[in-house]
């Protein structure tokens, strides 16, 4: 049976650099307060109307393209991981086929919503069709764009100041060696707690969910005598409102990043046959820079066993694994035969791990 295995890397990051200073000049925050709390320094934004998450993975797409060597028409299948997707549809992994200038090889292209988790949800995915002998040269992308959709106010603070922009890339190709492969993937969900990191509006739900599981403080008045048809997924009330930003109750996402993430990190190395003594990388998901510390500590890892990165770049959320990766690699931090272990914990909540011994 065949194995996957990474056979080409790339990233790519917007030029604008934003400081935390730079923040306190549109909402009351300090560099100090965000430093403090999550780690960031800086993070990169856009150029709004001339970038998109889109035109963020093509940059990474073609540097791991060129990496692994190959041409582009050689791809026989798309992932794309994102959460803020250029359009509500279609998917943006038609629009990178587009863009890669590839769509007359009518290949398949999969989105995958799994926000934080997402990378690695699509790296299982692609594993197993590789396994199954479906496909032999898979792209794997995860991009993001939040800069054009934060609340970048006081009132907003508390998430516009932790998320920045990116891309991160890698190849995925057929293998018959076990030792240079994915050794295993594992992935989680718990919808119960679906709404603590949410971006509910406009949506679907008409407030379904929020009178059901009785959410406070997310009401929006839905003028349905007035509108016969519609009036649901977007009304001028939840702008006025502000219902149209991200929702996050940090402590929550904290309390059960911290537990999950070591469990997962032990469960995908005990699956691959290994234990936590034979890691020589792991590469956490960017959220909190508070966060990954805590894990590293919990299991006994040294500093140059953790790569983190969101000092630079805030949390790119699907993008922030394949871009530390990458960064990891060319620093000559991960290495040929390093046993590497990614781990993400988002929205959802999701979260996932996958174990590989690096191949090149």
């Amino acid at each position: 049976m065949p194995h996957s295995t990474i056979t080409g890397i790339g990233h790519y990051v917007p030029k604008n650099i934003v400081t935390n200073q730079d923040l306190t000049e549109v909402m009351e925050t300090s560099d100090e307060w965000i430093r403090e709390r999550t780690g960031i320094q800086e993070r990169r934004y856009i150029d709004r109307t001339k970038e998109t998450t889109t035109t963020l993975a093509l940059e990474a797409s073609l540097r791991a393209i060129a990496d692994a060597g190959i041409d582009k028409e050689d791809i026989d299948f798309i992932v794309f991981a994102t959460l803020s997707p250029d359009y509500y549809f279609p998917g943006s992994g038609v629009l990178l086929q587009r863009e890669l200038g590839i769509a007359k090889t009518e290949i398949a292209a999969l989105d995958i919503r799994a926000q934080c988790s997402g990378f690695i949800y699509g790296l299982s995915v692609a594993d197993q069709f590789i396994r199954a002998g479906t496909y032999q040269r898979i792209l794997l992308v995860g991009a993001e764009v939040h800069s054009v959709g934060l609340d970048f106010s006081t009132r907003g603070r508390n998430v516009s100041v932790i998320f920045g922009d990116g891309a991160g890339a890698v190849i995925l190709e057929a293998t018959e060696d076990r030792n240079t492969s994915v050794l295993s993937t594992v992935m989680h969900s718990d919808g119960t707690y679906a709404e603590k990191l949410s971006y509910m509006y406009p949506g679907a739900h008409g407030g379904y969910f929020i009178e059901k599981y009785g959410i406070e403080g997310f009401d929006v008045d839905f003028d349905l005598e007035n509108n016969k048809y519609g009036g649901v997924f977007w009304n001028q009330d939840m702008l006025d409102q502000g219902r149209v930003y991200p929702h996050m109750e940090g402590q929550a996402v904290f309390k059960m990043a911290v537990r999950k993430f070591p469990e997962v990190i032990m469960e995908a190395l005990t699956k691959a046959g290994l234990s936590i003594e034979d890691l020589d990388m792991l590469i956490p998901h960017q959220a909190n820079l508070r966060i990954n510390q805590f894990v590293a500590h919990t299991m006994n890892l040294r500093d140059d066993q953790v790569y983190n990165n969101i000092m630079r770049y805030g949390n790119t959320t699907a993008a922030s694994i394949p871009l530390a990766l990458s960064e990891a690699r060319d620093e000559g931090k991960v290495k040929k035969g390093d046993v590497v272990t990614l781990a993400a914990f988002g929205a959802g909540f999701t979260w996932a791990a996958a174990v590989l011994r690096w191949g090149f």
